[in-house]
């Protein structure tokens, strides 16, 4: 895939981790936060103070849930669900808040377009940071979840590279939307769909809770596929349908790539 003849946009594992060109672009993001690092590490503590508040209060009144016909503590039903949920965030700021104050706002871009680098090394460059930050966000979280006695299957392990996968998904449809911006108060939208997405993914409970209409809908969106996948990783209780969960992210994540890399080529070239 090209964007107007500037480069190639290689959708492989080397090029999701960015070209030599879109490395910089991640280097500059990597000198901006030196001294603004307690704005990289906010966004953790939310689900972060839902876990302690869980384990502290919730855990003594809400019984066993089921996973997969195994009764689990409700801690660890709901902690892989919130390992999501950090992944989630950790992608999702930097991919829309920030990448349209760089568009928008200050021109970041159109200085970067002056250099060698062209709009599909922003677009690899800013997804890989919105990436990594993501994945900070959820190398923490496993590390508190460990510490808590929270993980409770060797098969955990992969719930690192799933919750990588979900940041994935989740900063290249942010950085998809965020191209169709206008204007500061289009982000209440960005709002109306992260909250319910993280009230009602299965996050604190089972689907059979909601109406059937309602379950269908929670079914086809991207968390609920990560909360599913993380969940039945971290207590061992695997199937096929998480292989689904994976692919339906990682489709999510690569045709809203396409998605930025077409938009961006078109806002930033004249």
């Amino acid at each position: 895939m090209t964007s107007s003849g500037l480069g190639t946009l290689r959708i492989t594992p080397i090029g999701l981790l960015g070209t030599r060109r879109a490395r910089q672009l991640v280097e500059r993001n990597i000198t901006v936060y030196r001294r603004g690092w307690i704005f990289f590490v906010s966004g953790f503590f939310e689900p972060f103070f839902y876990l302690l508040s869980i384990g502290v209060g919730l855990n003594r009144l809400v019984g066993p849930r089921s996973v997969g016909g195994h009764m689990v503590a409700y801690t660890v039903y709901v902690a892989p669900a919130l390992l999501a949920s950090s992944a989630m965030n950790g992608a999702i700021f930097d991919s829309t808040f920030n990448v349209f104050f760089k568009l928008k706002i200050a021109k970041t871009y159109d200085a970067v377009l002056s250099t060698p680098l062209g709009p599909s090394d922003v677009t690899l460059g800013e997804l890989t940071w919105s990436l990594m930050r993501g994945s900070a966000y959820s190398a923490a979280f496993l590390v508190v979840m460990a510490a808590f006695g929270y993980v409770v299957s060797s098969w955990a392990v992969l719930c690192y590279p799933a919750a990588m996968l979900v940041s994935f998904a989740f900063a290249a449809c942010g950085m998809a939307a965020t191209s169709y911006m206008r204007s500061w108060q289009d982000f209440d939208k960005v709002s109306l769909a992260i909250i319910p997405l993280f009230l009602f993914s299965a996050t604190f409970y089972p689907l059979s809770v909601y109406p059937g209409w309602l379950q269908t809908i929670v079914r086809c969106t991207p968390l609920y596929q990560g909360v599913a996948l993380l969940r039945g990783l971290d207590t061992g209780v695997l199937s096929w349908s998480l292989v689904g969960h994976a692919a339906y992210l990682a489709v999510t994540g690569l045709v809203g790539l396409s998605i930025t890399a077409r938009r961006l080529a078109t806002l930033l070239l004249p």
